[in-house]
């Protein structure tokens, strides 16, 4: 489990980087603009992203045992929605580039077993969790930006990569909050790249299928934003699923959020 928290951690950090370099170069037009959230400006993307960062930064601290003075979250998202489009932008590289440097100085030992009280779930949660719930936000929500400016954008290849093998894992249980089941009429199961998809009374995703009723032709990637609701149309060029259920199944299984 300790290598896929490092991979986590690589991908995340990839994926700052890159959004990065298109924030340093965005006009105020720019950040005005929507993309993948078509409710939101790019702009207040960043915004959501980077008051994520600041409030998941404090139970990373916490569970290292440190003493951290957290501000309450409303109070934290209405700073940032107050905030004028260009003071978002570079918040949110100065508020993700904090967290980063958290979770980048995590040991060996802390990466293998910290638990992580995120506060919304039940109980504390293994650190591969928590990080990998902060992946599968990123990539999309960055997605979400990068869209705006290139139509054939995709998500990350080696963040898909890494979000498939954490969904057949620590991930699974989001399925839970992302999925529809009852959208279809009979169980189906689905060769996906990488791993395989289950729907019956609810959704899994699997490393493998002996058997699949269907096959989803397309990369990762795209699976990853099918799970996530962002497989849409102009966003779903040469994507195809063969078998006993259509994209546009899948599509009302998965209704993004």
């Amino acid at each position: 489990m300790s290598q896929l928290v490092d991979r986590t951690i690589t991908a995340l950090r990839a994926e700052h980087d890159a959004i990065a370099g298109l924030v340093r170069t965005l006009t105020d037009e720019q950040l005005a603009v929507t993309g993948g959230a078509a409710e939101w400006t790019v702009a207040q993307v960043l915004s959501h992203l980077g008051s994520g960062a600041e409030i998941g930064r404090a139970p990373v601290l916490l569970a290292t045992g440190q003493t951290v003075e957290a501000e309450d979250n409303q109070a934290i998202w209405a700073r940032w929605d107050a905030s004028e489009p260009r003071a978002q932008a570079e918040g949110f590289l100065e508020s993700n580039g904090r967290w980063l440097d958290v979770v980048e100085a995590l040991t060996p030992e802390q990466r293998s077993s910290l638990s992580v009280d995120l506060g919304f779930l039940p109980a504390p949660v293994p650190l591969s969790t928590a990080l990998g719930m902060r992946l599968n936000e990123v990539a999309n929500h960055t997605w979400d930006v990068r869209v705006a400016f290139d139509a054939r954008a995709g998500v990350d290849a080696d963040s898909a990569a890494v979000l498939v093998d954490l969904l057949t894992g620590p991930l699974g249980f989001m399925l839970n909050w992302l999925a529809k089941p009852a959208e279809l009429a009979a169980p189906v199961s689905v060769a996906v790249p990488g791993a395989g998809l289950v729907i019956d009374d609810e959704a899994t995703v699997v490393d493998h299928l002996e058997s699949p009723s269907a096959t989803f032709n397309g990369p990762r990637e795209a699976f990853v934003r099918l799970v996530n609701g962002r497989l849409k149309a102009p966003y779903d060029e040469g994507v195809t699923v063969e078998g006993n259920v259509t994209l546009d199944d899948l599509r009302r299984v998965f209704p993004g959020f």
